[in-house]
């Protein structure tokens, strides 16, 4: 029955929200991996891009690897692409918002926000994995 409820979720979520910010996601990967410096930025894009893709079912934790490179490398994506993500989620979440059925979408966008803002240090696993209960949730 969960599987059920997770694959109608993703369905739903990919036709309301997931093709238009998987785009930019691609769309910022892409522009990052333009210069040598910025691919791990592009790196990070793409892999958020499979999450906003398709997130039910997948959680986001901490992996405590990331250090000062990654906490300066979250300051520069946020100012760079963070915040236009971010504001894309916003956008998609108040759609969403308007019908009954869409507000835990909704919910589910706006709790993306953090991980957009702040990739490094974060990894995203399937939800019933070892590493997710090991873990604590990002956010």
């Amino acid at each position: 029955m969960r599987f059920f409820i997770t694959l109608v979720l993703n369905l739903i979520w990919l036709f309301t929200a997931g093709i238009p910010l998987f785009l930019g996601y691609l769309l910022a990967g892409v522009i990052a991996c333009i210069f040598i410096v910025t691919i791990p930025f592009g790196v990070a894009s793409f892999r958020l891009a499979g999450f906003v893709l398709w997130p039910f079912g997948r959680e986001v934790i901490v992996t405590g690897r990331g250090g000062a490179l990654s906490g300066v490398g979250n300051v520069v994506w946020f100012l760079v692409a963070g915040l236009w993500l971010a504001i894309g989620h916003v956008v998609t979440a108040v759609a969403q918002a308007v019908t009954i059925i869409g507000i835990p979408l909704a919910w589910a966008n706006i709790k993306l926000i953090p991980v957009t803002c702040f990739p490094f240090g974060k990894e995203v696993v399937d939800s019933s994995s070892q590493r997710a209960k090991m873990f604590p949730t990002a956010g």
